[in-house]
């Protein structure tokens, strides 16, 4: 049985996506059992065949037409085999030195969310303070206490990840969400790196203009959960 499934959504990544797949097979050699899930977000620039000839352990799902982080993280949990996942962003900037780090606590854990937090943020000025107002709101509307839910770099059991609501960025919600399906959301530093090619696939109003009305519906969702906390099954022994 596979140990770790590290899910990677990769949109237009060419020139960032096959260096961090060399540098995942180089940090996790002889720590875990191990694949490397690209999911190609209808990339047109080659992501899928430079993230298949970068090295072992990469198997690539495609989407015929861009679709969105969240729906591609969705594929991603969904195909995954291992029994922990693990998500990085397909620009490099989280560093799988991290991953490494923590894998002998993560393999030791009872089932909890690891949610990194960036030491060091390598954005620019527009990208920083969106992504600081939206912490923010979510954290006065949601109360999930986290300080970085934007950060890619998330590890949770998969038995939950494939459990989780879909919706267009709930990505940036899986804090809330694990909370919501029971787990502990345990926060850990981790490097933010700068690009080494290409730019930010993010701008202003997919960061900020819709915030608010995703974080209601998180809301929304949230108080509309009931959780059964185990089912059962009598049966007649006459029957």
């Amino acid at each position: 049985m596979t140990d770790l499934s590290v899910v990677i959504p990769a949109y237009n990544e060419s020139g960032n996506i096959g260096a961090l797949v060399t540098e995942i097979n180089q940090a996790l050699l002889g720590t875990a059992s191990y694949e490397i899930l690209i999911i190609d977000d209808g990339s047109s620039d080659g992501s899928a065949e430079e993230a298949l000839n970068a090295g072992r352990h990469v198997r690539v799902l495609r989407h015929e037409k861009r679709t969105g982080k969240s729906r591609a993280l969705i594929s991603g949990f969904q195909a995954a085999r291992g029994q922990w996942i693990a998500t990085l962003d397909g620009d490099g900037q989280n560093n799988p030195l991290d991953l490494a780090r923590l894998w002998p606590r993560i393999a030791q854990s009872q089932p909890v969310l690891f949610a990194g937090v960036r030491k060091r943020r390598n954005d620019g000025v527009v990208k920083l303070l969106t992504s600081k107002s939206a912490n923010f709101i979510r954290r006065r509307l949601l109360r999930d206490n986290c300080r970085d839910a934007g950060c890619g770099f998330k590890v949770l059991p998969a038995s939950v990840a494939r459990g989780l609501p879909y919706f267009d960025n709930m990505h940036r919600f899986l804090p809330a969400l694990s909370i919501r399906a029971g787990l502990t959301v345990v926060e850990v530093d981790v490097e933010d790196r700068p690009r080494l090619a290409g730019v930010s696939k993010y701008g202003f109003f997919d960061r900020a203009a819709v915030a608010f009305l995703d974080t209601v519906g998180v809301f929304w969702l949230i108080r509309r959960y009931s959780d059964p906390a185990g089912v059962s099954e009598m049966n007649n022994a006459e029957s």
